[in-house]
């Protein structure tokens, strides 16, 4: 939808003239565009839009509405905290929150105790000789030395490699997250990676050779260090992507359908095909690609705490929630269609979220570790 449109069917639906469908479908667009929305330079009147985006979203919720109404101008969605959520069911059905995390009301009944909380930062470090590390464990300082590359844990619970030998042999490392765990790393080169939840990487203590080769199991953000001489590659799950130096995330686990690689700045080659920025390749069963354009902020938003939806079902969404939670997820009955957009702070708890999705004609309930999806 182009503004030309928005504004005719702000026009509508202020009069009460706009369907059902055309108010979601105004909603929808509201809810994308508002952050880059100018009110002070627009004529438009978005203020009954967010008033009736605010009833629907208290009686949803169960909430008293606020007494005061917002005034002219008062942006809906950028004023929500960091620790909001959002959801859009269908195009239709709204939810935020702007209560800390710890403190949402849920009616699943789980006593507090019995709760589940958020992942973090958990991985184990696999050295060239086979000793392992428990990196939440271990103590900030140098970890080991091995080949002439010093490994360390950051103040910041982050790993990092600083080769002291150029001429030193290299050993293979692999870092390792579990299910509830993400971490960061900085190879000796001064590439970034961020490993999301039950992935891996392998890789050498030090780069030597034409190339620099990686290999990943799961989900990973990358951050190449720029080297022209030197293309980086991450090989992953039937495919290899190569750069000289961008930013790009893998998700290629095996309960997905697809590989998909997405472009947030630079160019990346997959299989013999270019990616542009905001563009994603997804590899099919018969290692054919296809490219299409692509939310990044959706696709990486993991890295940066959220659990961000746009139009995904309930099975996708409960995969990502399966893996930072470590549970097992069953349905009863039969899965319906209605797909989700927004966001949740990864920092919730498990009952928490769930009680956020509640509100997309979806229930569950918890029995240990795992959840019950009924429909």
């Amino acid at each position: 939808m182009d503004k030309q449109q928005a504004r005719e069917l702000v026009k509508r639906y202020n009069q009460g003239l706009a369907t059902a469908e055309e108010k979601a479908g105004l909603e929808h667009w509201y809810m994308q565009k508002s952050d880059s929305l100018s009110l002070e330079e627009d004529e438009i009147d978005f203020s009954l839009i967010e008033e009736e985006m605010k009833r629907r979203v208290f009686s949803q919720a169960g909430l008293p509405e606020p007494e005061e109404s917002p005034a002219r101008g008062f942006k809906l969605w950028p004023r929500i905290a960091a620790a909001a959520a959002v959801i859009l069911i269908a195009g239709a059905a709204l939810f935020y929150y702007t209560q800390e995390p710890g403190t949402v009301d849920t009616h699943l009944n789980v006593a507090q105790q019995d709760d589940i909380a958020p992942g973090s930062n958990k991985a184990v470090l696999t050295l060239g000789n086979g000793k392992t590390i428990v990196l939440t464990d271990a103590s900030n300082g140098e970890l080991a030395n091995e080949q002439n590359a010093v490994i360390k844990k950051t103040a910041d619970g982050e790993l990092l490699y600083q080769g002291t030998s150029a001429d030193a042999a290299s050993a293979y490392n692999t870092i390792a997250t579990p299910r509830g765990g993400q971490y960061t790393l900085t190879l000796s080169e001064g590439t970034k990676v961020i490993l999301n939840a039950a992935s891996s990487l392998k890789y050498p203590t030090q780069f030597k050779g034409k190339d620099r080769t990686v290999e990943l199991v799961g989900e990973g953000y990358f951050e190449v260090a720029h080297n022209k001489t030197m293309p980086f590659k991450v090989i992953s799950r039937g495919q290899t992507v190569e750069v000289l130096g961008t930013h790009f995330n893998i998700n290629s686990y095996t309960d997905e359908p697809n590989v998909k690689t997405t472009l947030l700045e630079g160019s990346v080659n997959v299989n013999g095909r270019i990616l542009k920025p905001n563009q994603q390749s997804i590899l099919l069963d018969n290692q054919q690609i296809r490219v299409l354009p692509v939310n990044v902020d959706e696709v990486v938003a993991w890295k940066d705490g959220l659990f961000r939806f746009d139009h995904t079902d309930i099975k996708t969404l409960m995969r990502q929630i399966a893996r930072w939670y470590d549970v097992e997820v069953v349905y009863e009955g039969m899965v319906k269609e209605e797909q989700f957009y927004g966001k949740i702070e990864r920092s919730y708890t498990l009952s928490e979220v769930l009680k956020v999705l509640e509100l997309g004609n979806v229930h569950f309930r918890i029995e240990g570790k795992k959840i019950i999806v009924m429909q």
